[in-house]
């Protein structure tokens, strides 16, 4: 085991994790040399934040109309009240600040005539403060935050550098393990304080618009040391997904004026959201997708088996589509040899994000089940809840997130290391030896057992993608419960094909595939659990909101391989819940 010694470790390379480096960095101008270190199991300008295409949400021109209050309300609106205000309204303050300073780090956000930033609608805003760089927003941002990055010195990157436990004792982070994927060795990053910015777990289905790597790691190294995640039955379905894989079409192309039609040619959303039509938030657009596809006004796609609807631009004409959409079209033509200009697309909803994560304060402070904060330890970004994002995130409400939060975590780490001087941890050699084993010796050197990873996942996906979806009963829900617990029984027995060290994605994977399981389970346990419809969560057996009841937050953790479950109240400050309608 190699310990590597460091006084911030960051898990994850997105716009959250760092965000969350340079702040540190930027604060502390070598006053007193803190060394970070950034952590990821891919390389970091792979990371998921790069696919984020449409925009970045922030009040620029309050002269116009536009406001604090009215951003705040167009989000715990979104979130169907399930927001934690006091967070929200701190939010939508500092969104600005981070469009200015991006702005000067280089990203080349799209102008009006008269040069200011331009912005675009988004679903469920009440003015179009969607601020964005063509539709490669993410990729724009990731590109000057690296950028940015690299002015400073004193920190180092650990690329394939898969990240296995977190290390807590007596409420104390000690630092994290991970596998240097290069040479199978074992790592030990023991640090003073550390952040879990890994994004979320669209990979536990079929139809997602999530990276490949998007499959919940830090959330599982949290529930697995104990500590609590929040809401995680919310898991948000983007509306168009391209047919038949689920990748992104953005919300930019709805923010110019794209249409949704049935096979009939009508424009449904009339429908179910008569004032904002397409620009309905998400789960509204989504739950509208499937309902027609289920009353038999969907398209079917005899290539993949699926319905869909369309998404329509020709009316947008070829030069608006070159300006603002010019990714969309190339991803038409690419992956179906569709060109947006004369043909519609096919799409149906995808996995696309999770309004869970784990629990955290206002500050990003990682809590335990008591409701105090780990010590030296925070969350930011998706893999974060905070709770900004209730049961509905906003579309442009994403990648604002991440760069508020780091900017937060950022500053309050160092705040942290310069007031409180943290001395590096003792070794905690009982942990580190038990993870070890478990890797190398009950996973990777299990001569019998004959479960396959890949099978394992396979039906993981598929039973989330047929039980776990847009609309739920508690029927589905109890058999999804049950199949994942035959799968988590399973996995106990798998052995892997790939015995060695060197570059093995089939630890890789089968680690990945522990975590899965036990996320899909917190997910649909608690989904169960809530009988009502709020948000992402639609309950065909419980369709209405219940208030009364439900206008509290999910608290899992873990007790005996098993979620255990609880509930705190939301923090509601300004606005009373009401009826969500657009």
């Amino acid at each position: 085991m190699e310990t590597l010694d460091y006084d911030v470790a960051i898990v994850g390379t997105g716009l959250a994790g760092l965000r969350t480096a340079i702040e540190i960095l930027r604060k502390d101008k070598g006053r007193l040399g803190v060394k970070v270190a950034v952590i990821s199991k891919i390389y970091l300008m792979r990371s998921h934040s790069v696919s984020a295409e449409g925009g970045t949400s922030a009040v620029l021109y309050p002269e116009e109309g536009d406001s604090f209050e009215l951003m705040a309300w167009d989000t715990i609106k979104g979130s169907d009240f399930l927001a934690d205000q006091d967070a929200v309204w701190r939010f939508v303050h500092l969104a600005t600040q981070e469009i200015r300073l991006i702005e000067r780090w280089g990203v080349p956000w799209n102008r009006r005539e008269d040069g200011r930033i331009e912005q675009r609608w988004f679903g469920g805003l009440s003015f179009p403060r969607a601020t964005y760089a063509q539709d490669k927003t993410g990729f724009f941002e990731m590109r000057a935050l690296y950028d940015t990055l690299l002015k400073y010195d004193n920190w180092d990157r650990f690329d394939e550098n898969f990240v296995t436990s977190v290390v807590i004792e007596n409420g104390q982070f000690k630092g994290f393990t991970a596998i240097d994927l290069r040479t199978g060795n074992f790592r030990y990053f023991r640090a003073k304080a550390g952040v879990i910015a890994t994004g979320g777990a669209g990979q536990l289905y079929r139809i997602t618009s999530m990276a490949a790597s998007s499959t919940g790691d830090g959330y599982g190294i949290a529930y697995n040391a104990g500590l609590p995640l929040k809401d995680m039955e919310f898991v948000q379905f983007h509306p168009t997904g391209l047919v038949p894989r689920g990748l992104l079409i953005t919300e930019a192309a709805r923010g110019e004026g794209a249409y949704l039609i049935n096979k009939d040619g009508e424009r449904f959303m009339k429908r179910y959201a008569p004032s904002k039509m397409e620009l309905a938030p998400r789960d509204i657009v989504s739950r509208a997708i499937m309902k027609e596809i289920m009353e038999g006004r969907g398209i079917y796609d005899e290539h993949s088996g699926l319905y869909h609807v369309w998404l329509d631009m020709r009316h947008l004409g070829k030069e608006r589509i070159e300006e603002k959409l010019p990714f969309i079209r190339e991803i038409g033509l690419k992956y179906l040899g569709i060109d947006i200009v004369d043909q519609p697309l096919p799409i149906r909803p995808t996995v696309h994000y999770n309004m869970g994560g784990i629990h955290t304060d206002i500050d990003g402070k990682v809590l335990m089940a008591n409701g105090t904060p780990v010590r030296g330890l925070w969350a930011a970004g998706e893999a974060a809840c905070v709770s900004i994002h209730g049961a509905n995130r906003l579309g442009s409400n994403g990648t604002n997130d991440c760069l508020v939060y780091g900017y937060i975590v950022g500053n309050d780490v160092y705040n942290y290391i310069e007031r409180e001087r943290p001395q590096y941890p003792d070794q905690p050699r009982t942990a580190l030896s038990a993870e070890e084993d478990r890797i190398f010796g009950r996973i990777l050197g299990r001569e019998s057992g004959g479960e396959d990873v890949y099978q394992l996942r396979n039906e993981l996906k598929d039973t989330m993608e047929r039980y776990v979806h847009v609309y739920r009963t508690g029927s589905e829900l109890e058999k999804a419960v049950v199949k994942i617990k035959e799968l988590k029984e399973r996995y106990k027995n798998i052995r892997l094909t790939d015995r060695s060290r060197t570059f093995n994605y089939n630890l890789q994977h089968a680690l990945e595939l522990g975590f899965m399981l036990d996320i899909a389970h917190v997910i649909a346990q608690g989904a169960l659990l809530r009988t009502e419809s709020r948000g992402a969560h639609a309950r065909l057996d419980y369709p209405n909101r219940d208030d009364e009841h439900w206008l509290k937050h999910t608290i899992a953790l873990r007790s005996d391989g098993e979620p255990s479950f609880s509930y705190i109240p939301v923090r509601i400050t300004m606005w009373k819940p009401v009826a969500r309608v657009y």
